[in-house]
């Protein structure tokens, strides 16, 4: 009886686990070719091997749920080191980071020439990017998942367009409420 127990449990553990909706992360030139067959809106997590709020942004934000599902269907997702060595097709252009220093993998290196095509100075930074791939809005530092869900669906539901002032975006902010 006991044996049939514990085998219960593990199944019901193991089909929670199973189940457990985790964001789909891309390359920048896997969402990039996706958009093309596909249009979808991209969001880009903007993080370096160092920084402790972006850790911070996987284990506590990245790791909700009912956030990974609606980014998911909503954005092709990209997790970009902005300190790393990949290459992107961007826009006719090719970034990379000439000044990566393999040997400063784990610590702090030069920026990509994407991060600062971007104007990304904090990380971690969140860049929201139109169907099109035109640059939309960047959103800096650590956020709770009710906190990016805010942003999430001001660009994903393209409520920014309706938005023309900071008193609107403010009235927006007041009135959301979050389903996270």
């Amino acid at each position: 009886m006991h044996k049939l127990n514990y085998i219960l449990i593990l199944f019901l553990i193991s089909v929670f686990v199973i189940n457990a909706q985790e964001i789909n992360w891309l390359t920048m030139n896997e969402a990039l070719a996706k958009q093309k067959e596909v249009p979808k809106k991209i969001m880009v997590d903007m993080y370096t091997t160092w920084c402790g709020p972006c850790k911070m942004l996987d284990r506590n934000t990245f790791s909700n749920t009912k956030l990974a599902e609606y980014v998911n269907a909503n954005y092709y997702a990209v997790k970009f080191n902005a300190e790393g060595d990949e290459a992107v097709d961007f826009n006719g252009q090719t970034f990379s980071n000439p000044n990566y220093d393999p040997a400063k993998a784990r610590r702090r290196n030069s920026q990509h020439q994407m991060a600062q095509y971007f104007g990304t100075r904090s990380y971690p930074t969140i860049l929201f990017l139109g169907e099109n791939a035109e640059f939309l809005a960047p959103i800096p530092g650590y956020r709770t998942a009710p906190q990016l869900e805010l942003y999430l669906k001001l660009f994903g539901e393209d409520l920014y367009k309706t938005i023309n002032s900071q008193d609107a975006f403010n009235a927006y902010a007041k009135s959301f409420k979050s389903s996270f």
